[in-house]
């Protein structure tokens, strides 16, 4: 399997490179040369498989070459072993054919479990096997980060620094990324907006001596074995539900588009979906998106679902290349004009092709507040904040009463209590495994939105360490 970058200029590379790699060269980011797909029969005969043995044959394809492949089933048993649920992906109806894809089971609670857990068994193995050192470097808001703390602290041949808005993440999901002690793990609060992280992050790649001297790799969605870990979960919720004899809908609460993406892959690779909504918060670049074929940036509000306080969707770039025709140049004049203006047109027949299989519905704080009570009212069960966004999106979005509905519920209440305590009266308790979580000492550096100053503290605390 080869990979190309969506703005065209840089070389085009196997797995292993991509995994090391996370951005290309060029500013893009990587997809396959070609999606591969399975038939309605192949499908069939996913059915009954359980979750490591289902991740590992949809994986299997993207790593033909790697020295991983045959190392892939182990990977996917020692990931999903972790996970505190028996069916790891646990479907739960709340409807009509309506259902909540609980995607929270994982060590940290949220959805970037089902990656990382898989990614950074990936990255150390491949290490061993190449001899080397890498640098992780990553932006988040709020998830991402103690996913991939949690998935690399303390593997070999793996430091991390992980840069999170300074109080624009929730209490919980701060300290679940600074209170690790492992000589590996460092965290920057930086003085600005995840999209501020986001740009640093990708400044440091973009400065092609620093990336050799620190031998950079990505965690952040912008990294392919991210994206591709995630579409296992949409052919699991698809294959429980009656795929492929019937189309499913999909909802999905998101900011940088990465989590959606995955399932577009996965309807790439033949499973049938008849729709993706997108849910927004107040921040909902993608929702005017989709009602107006424009990506024009605003301003960034704190909202009560912080993990989709974004206005720069960087994974939007993968899916504006493969459905415009794969025109790298195209891309890359969009992503000029977006880095210039803060805004850029798609063509309209491309946008009307988007149109037919995304579409976007958002809700703001009263509303996310009114969700989760009467989710809880209904059902008994807590929602966390972006979960109710999805909820929502999934009654709003005029989805055939005969289509399966599947809302993908990100995070564990528990990890905003808060919000939960507001809406519903009941504080949830984190599970046990986090329990002493409030009661541990936090390790951080908080700097300014500064690129220099954050090069500066990288050389000094984590590249000097690593040599």
């Amino acid at each position: 399997m080869r990979y190309v970058s969506t703005r065209g200029r840089a070389p085009e590379l196997g797995f292993d490179d991509v995994l090391l790699a996370g951005l290309a060269t060029d500013g893009g980011l990587y997809v396959p040369a070609a999606w591969p797909r399975f038939s309605a029969a192949e499908i069939k005969a996913l059915r009954g498989l359980d979750y490591a043995a289902l991740a590992e044959r949809i994986m299997a394809p993207f790593m033909q070459g790697s020295v991983l492949a045959p190392h892939l089933g182990a990977i996917c048993r020692e990931a999903y072993g972790r996970f505190s649920h028996p069916a790891v992906a646990p479907l739960r109806q709340v409807g009509a054919n309506e259902w909540i894809m609980e995607l929270f089971c994982g060590p940290t609670l949220a959805f970037k479990d089902y990656a990382l857990q898989v990614v950074g068994l990936m990255f150390e193995r491949l290490l061993a096997a190449r001899a080397s050192h890498i640098t992780i470097v990553g932006a988040t808001s709020g998830d991402t980060g103690s996913a991939a703390i949690e998935a690399t602290r303390g593997r070999k041949g793996i430091d991390i620094c992980i840069l999170h808005p300074a109080g624009r993440t929730s209490d919980v999901q701060r300290r679940q990324m600074t209170t690790v002690q492992a000589p590996n793990v460092h965290n920057v609060a930086l003085e600005g907006t995840f999209d501020d992280c986001q740009d640093i992050v990708k400044a440091l790649f973009a400065d092609a001596t620093f990336r050799t001297d620190a031998n950079l790799s990505a965690v952040n969605s912008i990294n392919w074995a991210r994206i591709m870990a995630q579409v296992v979960y949409y052919f699991w919720a698809a294959l429980h539900l009656g795929a492929p004899d019937r189309e499913i809908a999909f909802v999905v609460p998101t900011g940088n588009f990465g989590n959606v993406f995955a399932g577009f892959v996965a309807s790439r690779m033949g499973l049938p979906v008849a729709k993706f909504v997108v849910g927004s918060n107040r921040n909902d670049i993608l929702t005017r998106y989709f009602e107006t074929g424009t990506m024009s940036a605003g301003g960034v509000v704190p909202s009560l679902s912080p993990s989709m306080d974004i206005q720069i969707s960087s994974n939007f770039e993968r899916l504006l290349f493969d459905m415009g025709g794969r025109d790298a140049g195209a891309v890359e004049r969009s992503m000029a004009q977006f880095k210039q203006s803060g805004s850029y047109a798609v063509n309209e027949e491309h946008h009307k092709a988007m149109a037919a299989l995304f579409t976007g519905r958002r809700l703001d704080d009263e509303g996310t507040l009114k969700v989760i009570g009467e989710h809880f009212r209904a059902t008994g069960d807590l929602i966390d904040p972006h979960s109710a966004v999805g909820v929502s999106a999934m009654r709003a979005a005029g989805i055939p009463k005969d289509i399966p509905r599947v809302a993908l519920a990100t995070a564990h209440p528990a990890k905003f209590p808060d919000a939960v305590e507001k809406a519903t009266g009941v504080r949830p308790a984190l599970p046990p495994a986090l329990a002493n979580l409030f009661n541990l000492s936090e390790h951080f550096t908080t700097l300014p939105n500064d690129l220099d100053q954050v090069k500066r503290f990288l050389r000094t605390n984590v590249m000097a360490k690593a040599q």
